[in-house]
């Protein structure tokens, strides 16, 4: 199931994620006129700095499963889209008893008043990974809008994996870096000599 993940090596904290999924979930979802709304537009990410310059950390849901906030909620407020695998809160059913916030391993869970929400009284906030976006076929708008992909969307399996043979090329790297510097036992160089002339005959990759 496609989801976001977050690459927290390459935040730089720039907050675009935190505008975007404001504005995303304002009224107007317009740029220009989501600041000015009231109630405001609240953010679902929260951008924490971290220990160095232009390090920092973006936060958001899990949508874990089984879902702590969803098991405690004693109103039903929060439920799981089966069809995404996310999970959204009802506003119109949230008495913001903060039960969930109580129990959230990730602290991501917020309470303000909303546009969209009952009344506009206080109720629980939180990640939905932009759902509309995604009955849509778009991608969630935090994801859209990184652009050094310290967020990204996809197939959790396919991003790990991806990551995997980015480190192992980093490794390679290194210690070919590293082999220069240090003679190789011979069985090695005849090896490795053996890989690359079968690689230049089109035998192998």
């Amino acid at each position: 199931m496609p989801t976001v993940f977050v690459n927290p090596e390459r935040c730089i904290g720039c907050l675009q994620c935190e505008f975007a999924c404001a504005t995303e979930h304002s009224t107007t979802q317009q740029v220009a006129l989501a600041p000015f709304e009231l109630p405001p537009p609240r953010k679902r990410i929260h951008v924490a700095a971290g220990p160095r310059p232009s390090t920092a950390f973006p936060n958001k849901c899990r949508h874990c499963d089984p879902a702590p906030c969803q098991q405690v909620c004693p109103t039903g407020a929060i439920r799981r889209d089966a069809e995404h695998n996310v999970v959204l809160i009802d506003g119109a059913k949230c008495i913001a008893c903060a039960m969930c916030a109580m129990v959230c391993p990730f602290d991501v869970i917020t309470f303000y008043a909303l546009a969209n929400g009952a009344a506009g009284r206080t109720v629980a906030v939180k990640c939905d990974s932009c759902i509309e976006r995604l009955r849509a076929g778009r991608i969630p708008a935090c994801v859209e809008s990184c652009k050094v992909d310290a967020l990204v969307f996809g197939d959790l399996n396919e991003i790990v994996a991806a990551g995997r043979q980015r480190e192992t090329a980093a490794v390679f790297a290194a210690t070919t870096a590293a082999d220069s510097a240090r003679p190789m036992p011979d069985s090695i160089v005849a090896w490795r000599d053996l890989g690359a002339a079968t690689a230049r005959a089109g035998g192998t990759r």
